[in-house]
């Protein structure tokens, strides 16, 4: 009786195994996706890859340190799901806007994965102040050229930030001597990570030893670039259609003030919710405009949402 046990525990595990092997490789389709969401759930210890490098620096994977910070962002961010599963949806929407700004400016494409940890790829605004996917202070903005108040705010316009934030990455590469401590710099400030450079006498952000935040920050960018990258190495599943597309627009100007953004809207075939969607940076219901600027404010092509008459 031990014996036939014995072989039937046997049988059982190499089945398991076999159905845990083909779970892992069989890729989601159409026929197969809702059966593939039921009892198929496993949590593993990941292996850090053997090479990893922001920007082309290369990562010092070979001390033990790094190697457990590193170790420790990919777990928490591969198991975070839910929050992985809308990254990889909202980058498909909004990395075709980053990717070409930062190529226009000569910074390293691994930047949008900063965006991603800053902000959730959203228009967030932290209890600090920061604003928008790039999440840039009030100041930063206007000094930048943004315009920031009331009515208006640039930081949410997802193409200005970008630029400012390529500019200000650009200087603080110019300032420290490498991307990593741009990147660190981002989150630190330039003073910050220079102060500590020359008060530790090292020369590198992995030698550094920094507050919480900014000691993970890097970190979490590399993490958020590596799970990005190879979405089934860690777990991901999920159809081309899953993931989120922007929609096609176009630009119509404006050099006068509006008083009405619901009027203004109704007169394209939208309403207000649409159009504040396309134009987070018009802060208020009515654009002020003494000077006669000129805005460009986006407009969704027609067809692309049911408005309701």
């Amino acid at each position: 009786m031990k014996l036939v046990k014995n072989i039937l525990a046997a049988v059982g595990l190499v089945a398991i195994g076999a159905l845990s092997i083909n779970a892992m490789q069989e890729a989601p389709t159409d026929e197969n996706f809702t059966k593939k969401l039921i009892n198929d759930y496993n949590v593993y210890a990941l292996q850090v890859p053997d090479y990893m490098d922001f920007a082309g620096e290369e990562v010092p994977l070979s001390n033990p340190d790094i190697l457990e910070r590193m170790d420790r962002e990919l777990l928490v961010n591969t198991y975070w799901q839910s929050n992985g599963l809308l990254m990889f949806k909202r980058a498909k929407k909004y990395f075709p806007i980053i990717e070409p700004i930062l190529a226009k400016h000569g910074v390293p494409d691994d930047f949008k994965y900063l965006a991603v940890i800053e902000s959730g790829l959203t228009n967030a605004k932290s209890p600090a102040g920061a604003s928008g996917f790039w999440q840039i202070m009030r100041a930063t903005g206007r000094e930048h050229g943004l315009e920031v108040n009331s009515n208006v705010d640039e930081r949410y316009h997802l193409e200005k930030a970008t630029e400012v934030a390529c500019d200000y990455l650009k200087k603080a590469k110019e300032n420290l001597g490498s991307w990593t401590l741009a990147a660190a710099a981002y989150n630190a400030g330039n003073a910050g990570i220079k102060r500590r450079l020359d008060a530790q006498q090292v020369k590198g952000y992995y030698d550094l030893l920094l507050g919480e935040e900014t000691g993970r920050y890097v970190f979490r960018i590399l993490a958020l670039k590596e799970i990005l990258s190879n979405p089934s190495k860690y777990g991901f599943n999920f159809r081309d259609k899953d993931l989120y597309s922007k929609v096609p627009t176009y630009l119509v100007e404006v050099d006068t003030a509006v008083t009405d953004f619901a009027g203004f809207a109704k007169q394209f075939g939208i309403n207000y919710k649409i159009l504040k969607l396309h134009n987070p940076w018009l802060r208020e219901p009515h654009l002020n405009n003494k000077s006669r600027k000129q805005y460009f404010i986006e407009l969704p092509k027609e067809g692309y949402y049911n408005i309701q008459p």
